[in-house]
């Protein structure tokens, strides 16, 4: 794995080498990108015709980063006489300051040159090794290189000034230097993408972070901000502080304005996923809303404003859904892929209406409940109708598009993420169990909202008593007695898919699993077959298709793993919670202190540190949101009514944790919590 360097600001970013260097690929997103278009595929920079090593990156913050350079391999620059500081910043253009320095004695002439060239590849052109069907052209100007690429009425370009007079030439600039003894030479690059519109504008005039003013000083004020309104920690773990610090930054810089509807919101993961996805976006609120409560609402307008309202097999779409995925690129646009916005997701929906509750448990904001009713209403509906696939009375899915949609359409969407025991895989559709967990949850939420905001008592009535026949039934059809778990999910049959997964853990979270059988489902969670050391694993390892390194069948998912952890704790198995917390936090510190999309499920024993996944998104949304769902866990934070219980059981020897300043409907509160340590068995509240 090509160890890569980042900087972004909201779904604007850049991913190249060590080096700084960005070399053309289509097998996975080095670049610069802006909503899901590569605007430079080749940045490549060498002096007197030798590539440079770094010798050094400060990559410390997310949006600018400092390379330090010397001309040719490792093992040939011992007392180098010249080296290259380049300085890269991420706004409403990128800057590159590029320094030659000349550590001898006496004056030298070199020649510094860039190539450059930009193929304008839908990130889905990557991802899937895709063609172009437009054409690109390149314009030499004064100071100053212009890459073009058109498609109809698709428009895109790429401009690239220099504040240095060089010879520009259609793939790159030359610049003939002379550096007198120990002196310096220095020129600013700015790189500004342009999408255009159909009158000729570019359609992100509107939007704030495109202004001529947001650069990486403004972006550094902003994160701040954010970061200071956050509630302040205070503890005695120094993997959970800067986990803690490192996820309020990603956040930050996660946060995106809406191409078409003006809102912020969060990204799901860098590189793959900048944008605006169902799950992932509801997931990460949900993980939040005690610390960051303000991300939430206009997550919320948009998914509603965006709800499925016809049927659209392309687009999986139907009445009531929640999107799955929203893209800009030239695919969506010319309706190659169906992500404009695209539905192909059993989870969003329920989830949705769980959000607008738990929301609402926090901050007392009846306004919105009253603002989003119609859509929690048909959100609800569509469990019961769309849903429902085979009427059963359980929520199924498959795709209505068998060429290009999701076949898995829960949060294990990949191919082979849903098997039986023996690795074989079940027909569609499917209904996976933590699907019914959901819907129960969104039943049970929904007529709270109903008695309590929307004045209908007998919707509410109705609503719980569906919740508790799907209970029963669920119990009834689910629970395997002789294996003492869950099945994962039924088949189009009805038969059990029996595999033991990390899927039965967000049961205990929707609370629908019975209370005699929760000791069972704690003791899977955290027995050797689920759990690694470092986490519980997707799949257990005992499983036909398990595999420490396969994406939903072993590895060990963050997001997946704070659930887990909130749903132990909400059935009282707060020992076992504790320690799912104090695992992701020692995996933490490997990464520091940004948990990664996924890691292998490896054995702690083994390894002794946690294996990275090969193309696992960093930083990712839900798992920016790990540590503070974690955190919420250990303090034991749970609203009722005008009241914040604060129930603390912190892991052993992980010492006092105090958070500062909590907001909600109850202003603002701090929680104290104190683990036992080996002398001292107390615990502080």
């Amino acid at each position: 794995m090509r160890p890569l360097i980042s900087i972004l600001d909201g779904n604007t970013f850049l991913v190249s080498d060590r080096r700084g260097d960005i070399e053309p690929a289509l097998d996975f997103p080095t670049g610069l990108f802006s909503f899901d278009t590569r605007f430079v595929s080749t940045w490549l920079l060498t002096l007197d015709g030798e590539r440079l090593t770094a010798l050094s990156v400060d990559d410390a913050l997310s949006y600018r980063t400092r390379f330090f350079l010397v001309p040719g391999e490792p093992t040939h620059y011992l007392d180098a006489k010249v080296s290259v500081i380049r300085s890269r910043a991420i706004g409403a253009s990128i800057t590159e300051e590029l320094t030659v320095l000349n550590h001898g004695g006496e004056a030298a002439d070199f020649n510094l040159r860039l190539d450059i060239t930009a193929d304008f590849a839908d990130i889905f052109e990557i991802k899937n090794v895709r063609s172009k069907h437009g054409r690109t052209t390149a314009t030499v100007g004064e100071n100053e290189l212009r890459l073009s690429y058109r498609r109809e009425a698709f428009h895109r370009e790429t401009i690239i000034q220099t504040s240095s007079p060089g010879e520009i030439d259609v793939s790159g600039m030359t610049f003939r230097i002379h550096v007198p003894p120990h002196g310096e030479w220095t020129t600013a690059l700015h790189v500004s993408t342009i999408v255009y519109g159909a009158r000729g504008e570019d359609i992100r005039q509107s939007l704030p972070s495109f202004s001529g003013t947001r650069d990486a000083t403004a972006i550094e004020a902003e994160q701040h901000a954010f970061v200071e309104r956050a509630p302040k920690l205070a503890c005695d773990c120094e993997p959970l502080a800067t986990a803690y610090r490192r996820s309020l930054n990603d956040l930050a810089a996660l946060r995106y304005e809406s191409l078409t509807l003006g809102a912020r919101l969060l990204a799901a993961g860098l590189p793959w996923f900048m944008t605006l996805f169902g799950r992932d976006s509801i997931l990460t609120s949900l993980q939040v809303v005690p610390f960051l409560p303000e991300l939430i609402p206009s997550t919320m307008l948009v998914l509603a404003g965006l709800q499925g309202y016809r049927l659209d097999d392309f687009r999986d779409e139907e009445p009531g859904k929640i999107l799955h995925e929203l893209r800009y690129g030239e695919t969506a646009g010319f309706e190659e892929q169906p992500h404009s916005p695209y539905y192909g997701s059993a989870d969003a929906t329920p989830l949705f209406v769980i959000l607008l509750d738990e929301y609402e448990r926090w901050t007392g904001d009846r306004e919105l409940v009253m603002r989003l009713e119609a859509s929690a209403r048909a959100a609800l509906a569509w469990i019961d109708t769309y849903g429902d696939l085979l009427g059963t009375g359980y929520l199924w899915y498959d795709t209505r598009n068998p060429e290009n949609g999701l076949r898995n359409q829960c949060w294990k969407d990949s191919w082979d993420g849903v098997s039986y025991r023996d690795g074989r895989l079940p027909e569609f559709p499917r209904a996976t169990c933590e699907l019914q967990g959901y819907a129960y949850d969104a039943k049970l939420r929904g007529a709270r909202l109903a008695r309590t905001f929307w004045n209908d008592p007998e919707y509410a009535d109705r609503l719980e008593r569906e919740a508790a026949d799907l209970k029963m039934r669920f119990n009834r059809d689910f629970w395997i007695p002789d294996r003492e778990y869950y099945a994962l999910a039924l088949d189009a049959d009805g038969r059990q898919v029996d595999s033991l997964t990390s899927n039965i853990g967000h049961l205990l979270w929707s609370g629908i699993v019975e209370e005699s059988r929760a000791r069972h489902v704690a003791e899977h969670l955290l027995g050797p077959r689920l759990f690694s050391g470092w986490g519980v694993r997707t799949l257990a390892d005992d499983q036909g298709r398990y595999n420490p390194i396969g994406y939903h069948v072993g590895t060990v998912w963050p997001f997946d793993n704070s659930i887990i952890a909130w749903g132990l704790w909400k059935y009282g198995y707060r020992e076992e919670a504790a320690t799912i917390c104090e695992s992701m936090l020692a995996a933490s510190r490997f990464f520091a202190g940004r948990l990664p999309e996924a890691f292998a499920g490896y054995e702690r024993r083994l390894t002794e540190f946690p294996v990275e996944y090969p193309t696992a998104c960093s930083p990712q949304a839900w798992s920016a949101g790990t540590p503070l769902l974690l955190l919420r866990v250990m303090l034991g934070l749970e609203p009722q009514g005008e009241h914040l219980i604060i129930d603390p059981h912190v892991p052993e020897g992980m010492g006092r944790i105090e958070l500062l300043d909590i907001p909600g409907r109850w202003g603002r509160v701090d929680a104290l919590g104190r683990s036992r340590t080996p002398h001292d068995s107390s615990r502080g509240h």
